[in-house]
């Protein structure tokens, strides 16, 4: 049974899928650029008329945030992909899409920027994007670390069974396939919904936030199985803390996306430095063991 994962896993996450997926994510994001962009401009030169509530519709910079999202989406399926390979890779895919999401949240606030007020900080929204900027500024520097220390660790042979280990963490990435397939599908209905009732600006930003939230929530159970299953393949004990270590660094992100303002990027920060620490902890140990 577990081989027979396995091989589907591999077949459906071969070279050829994998490069027509990327193909996709590419020509998707530029279309839906040209989309938005083409929406934003029809509107502002009234040839469509869609109000001008929303600064998502009536600003160009806004489009920004469509293709970011689509980007997003490819990263989500690349974090189920290595999922089986490694706990650090696994890990640091995460790290990277919560600095990519951040970055998109960039664009979606800069055209509510206040550039006549006298004092900068007298806006939240200015504050908050010198926030936003200042920790992506601290999230690449410590991703970079993280990379330098997961490239200067010395891995050993490991277990006998190891294969039997990445072939369980196959099944698990297999099952994540469809799930995050059925959280998008209801993303989009409750999109539609929320925006018939409301705005669908505001709501494309809210469910889009939303289906993360659910994603690293599933991500945490993920991880736990892993978890539980390495205990079956391994002794080592600074590896099962390293893998307990992630697992903490995936709840903060889950936790970051139910917060706002500083504490939603203090969150995201400590994520990232714990698992930068309970890595070079992790490296200096297997040089002893």
């Amino acid at each position: 049974m577990i081989k027979v994962g396995s091989r589907i896993f591999d077949r459906f996450f071969s070279e050829k899928n994998r490069k027509k997926i990327e193909s996709i994510t590419i020509w998707s994001a530029t279309i839906g650029f040209i989309f938005h962009l083409s929406v934003v401009l029809l509107n502002k030169y009234s040839i469509i008329d869609i109000g001008n509530e929303s600064l998502f519709l009536t600003n160009p910079i806004s489009a920004i945030y469509t293709p970011f999202s689509i980007i997003l989406y490819y990263e989500i399926f690349l974090l189920i992909f290595f999922l089986p390979r490694s706990f650090t890779t696994s890990i640091l895919k995460q790290f990277e899409i919560i600095s990519l999401i951040i970055i998109r949240r960039i664009f979606y606030d800069i055209p509510r920027l206040d550039l006549e007020l006298d004092n900068w900080f007298q806006s939240s929204e200015n504050l908050q994007i010198t926030y936003d900027l200042v920790c992506i500024l601290i999230l690449f520097f410590l991703i970079y670390l993280f990379n330098y220390v997961k490239s200067n660790i010395q891995y050993k042979k490991e277990e006998k069974n190891i294969d039997k280990f990445i072939d369980s963490k196959k099944i698990i990435s297999l099952i994540l396939i469809p799930v995050m397939i059925v959280i998008f599908i209801n993303g989009i209905f409750n999109w539609y919904t929320i925006g018939v009732e409301t705005n669908f600006a505001s709501s494309f930003y809210y469910v889009n936030e939303i289906f993360y939230n659910t994603f690293f929530s599933i991500l945490i159970i993920a991880d736990v199985f892993i978890l539980l299953l390495s205990f079956l393949y391994t002794e080592r004990y600074s590896q099962i803390m390293r893998n307990t270590g992630f697992i903490i660094c995936t709840i903060l992100i889950r936790l970051s996306f139910s917060s706002t303002g500083l504490t939603n990027l203090l969150l995201i920060i400590s994520s990232v430095l714990f698992g930068l620490l309970i890595l070079k902890i992790y490296s200096l140990m297997s040089r002893i063991e």
